[in-house]
């Protein structure tokens, strides 16, 4: 990819361009208004005061209008409570003499969410806070998975971390809310944060609320990473708390192996218990890997604790990878002796097997 930035490093031009992305979704007017709107699902109660008989608690309804007492029906979609108020009063103002509204959300509907790309578990989601242990989770019967401690309204740091985080090739400087319109049949809007930023360079970033219908977009990394950035993310409560990796062939302690989010390759071989010194072709570790399109990456490398993390040679692993170490050529040689003679052992002595070795 040609260089935007010619002559400068490359480390360099990515960190300027996640600050003028940072500086783009910090300061544009878009993205510090994220006030709550009423929908279908919304419990309010309305009251007028000191007027008996038009107290109501209602719900608003499919088509977004609350029945109201002596008006009837009031639309009351993509309004906020403030314009909501004014518009009740507006029309109370017709029957009543300067009348004073009180609306007050009572029971917000739950919030219902779509996260989609670089994440472990992308997919639709219904959030619910519980208010007595201050947790959000998924709604509905049987409904496992990551548990999020919150103490208010989720967030958009909250959803993420609610679909498991994101992968090791997902890009925190890239990603994108995508907003439905305050009425249907209004165009969505996106806006685009850069949380690499506060990671790496202490950037302010908003941290939206979610609205229901919202869709959280997390971008795929483009080229490699520099290792400072891998290490912020991994540490970060954007990655999930580790993932699980399959360490087969000769390594001491075969099996899945949990390993923290963006760990290189060598890390996943030391849970393991390292190369087995005797049998283990350091020359060769596979990395088998399956793509999101149903493809299989085959990566063959070199074990080498000291290669940078995020090199070719020691690459950041993802959730269900599988690390093969292979045998040295003298162990194959010796295994293969083996299951040949295995038959004839009880045949063998230690002379007729020097005789067939020596011939």
């Amino acid at each position: 990819m040609p260089s935007a930035f010619p002559g400068q490093p490359a480390v360099q031009q990515q960190r300027q361009t996640r600050q003028a992305r940072a500086r783009r979704a910090t300061f544009s007017p878009e993205t510090s208004n994220f006030r709550y709107r009423l929908a279908p699902g919304d419990r309010v109660r309305i009251s007028v005061f000191k007027v008996e008989g038009y107290a109501a608690e209602t719900e608003v309804l499919s088509d977004g209008t609350v029945n109201l007492p002596r008006i009837g029906s009031v639309n009351v979609w993509g309004l906020t409570l403030d314009e909501s108020n004014q518009r009740i009063t507006s029309l109370y103002s017709t029957i009543l003499r300067r009348p004073l509204v009180y609306i007050d959300l009572i029971a917000p509907r739950p919030v219902r969410v779509s996260l989609v790309g670089q994440l472990e578990r992308p997919g639709f989601y219904t959030l619910s806070r519980d208010p007595s242990t201050s947790t959000l989770r998924a709604a509905g019967p049987g409904v496992e998975g990551t548990v999020v401690a919150t103490s208010g309204w989720p967030t958009m740091v909250d959803a993420i971390q609610r679909a498991g985080g994101i992968t090791a090739m997902g890009d925190l400087s890239n990603l994108v809310l995508v907003r439905q319109g305050n009425v249907p049949g209004e165009a969505p809007r996106e806006y685009h944060f850069d949380y690499l930023s506060v990671l790496m360079n202490n950037v302010q970033v908003v941290n939206p609320l979610i609205n229901d219908g919202d869709m959280i977009r997390v971008g795929k990394l483009e080229g490699a990473r520099s290792n400072e950035a891998l290490i912020a993310t991994g540490a970060s409560n954007f990655a999930p708390d580790a993932i699980s990796v399959n360490v087969v062939g000769e390594v001491e302690v075969p099996g899945i192996k949990q390993v923290k989010s963006n760990s290189p390759l060598t890390n996943a071989v030391m849970a393991a218990g390292g190369l087995d010194p005797q049998r283990a072709r350091v020359s060769n570790v596979r990395l088998l890997r399956l793509e999101a399109d149903g493809s299989i990456l085959s990566q063959e490398v070199a074990f080498d604790p000291s290669a940078e993390l995020g090199s070719e040679a020691n690459p950041p692993l993802r959730n269900g990878d599988v690390i093969v170490v292979s045998r040295n050529n003298w162990t194959r040689f010796n295994d293969t002796l083996s299951q040949a003679v295995a038959p004839l052992g009880p045949l063998l002595n230690a002379a007729s097997l020097y005789n067939i070795l020596t011939r």
